[in-house]
């Protein structure tokens, strides 16, 4: 009997130490569309109609007025929407990085594609600094080589209206570079530069790798909207306008 038993213990224990076999052959999914067909659970409405009264408070408290529709689409070159965001983040972020570092930031660079909202003519609120900036990128300041500053130059040129502050760039009827400066003067060979510009485009979006590998950096840990709402409250009128930052002869 007792051979019996081990007999069969030792069966089982083999069976058990087999290698499964299953494999998956196939996966299934089904589209569940979310359409005003969908009954609202009215529970759930009461639980967030609180929080949802508060945020809406939140983000409709005025900041400042425009007397004018502000778009990316105005004009070439440059737009008044995009010269106001670059010089708020050269305006607020530069006493930041003084502050941490006793240096200035030289000019700053943003990119078109993060402007993602016209400023409506009337009340500016913060709703305003959210559609405009709706992501999370945050201010950092790189510093560059003369031979980064030059590429970044070369890059700019395509005309692309990127916003820009402190710097300019003015091109001839070939759509090439006449002059390009920073601080007002030409790159220095040799010289560094600290430019102020957002965590995506430092780390080579939107193809701008001379920024992807300073020499230094410096975080701020200040988002790009939160100095928008900043400008706003220090600002009773928004009234910015295109000039000759960025310009075509």
């Amino acid at each position: 009997m007792i051979r019996i038993f081990l007999s069969l213990f030792l069966a089982i224990s083999l069976l058990g130490c087999k290698n499964s076999q299953l494999t998956l052959t196939q996966i299934e999914g089904h589209q569940l569309p979310i359409t005003d067909s969908i009954q609202a659970n009215q529970d759930i409405l009461d639980y967030v109609a609180p929080y949802r009264k508060r945020i809406d408070e939140e983000m409709g408290a005025v900041l400042a007025y425009a007397p004018l529709s502000l778009s990316k689409k105005d004009g070439p070159y440059n737009t008044a929407i995009g010269n106001m965001m670059a010089d708020a983040v050269f305006e607020l972020s530069n006493p930041v990085f003084n502050k941490r570092t006793g240096k200035n930031i030289d000019a700053v660079l943003l990119n078109h594609g993060g402007i993602r909202s016209t400023l409506n003519a009337g009340d500016v609120t913060m709703r305003s600094a959210f559609d405009i900036m709706p992501f999370e990128n945050s201010i950092v300041v790189v510093e560059i080589t003369s031979n980064q500053a030059n590429e970044m130059f070369a890059y700019l040129k395509s005309g692309t209206a990127h916003p820009i502050s402190n710097m300019q760039l003015v091109l001839n009827e070939n759509d090439e570079l006449k002059t390009a400066t920073i601080n007002g003067k030409p790159v220095e060979h040799g010289k560094t530069y600290f430019i102020a510009t957002n965590d995506y485009l430092q780390q080579g979006g939107d193809r701008m790798t001379f920024l992807s590998e300073p020499k230094s950096m410096e975080v701020l840990d200040y988002k790009i909207r939160n100095v928008l709402v900043d400008y706003f409250k220090e600002q009773d009128t928004i009234a910015p306008v295109r000039d000759n930052r960025f310009i075509k002869e």
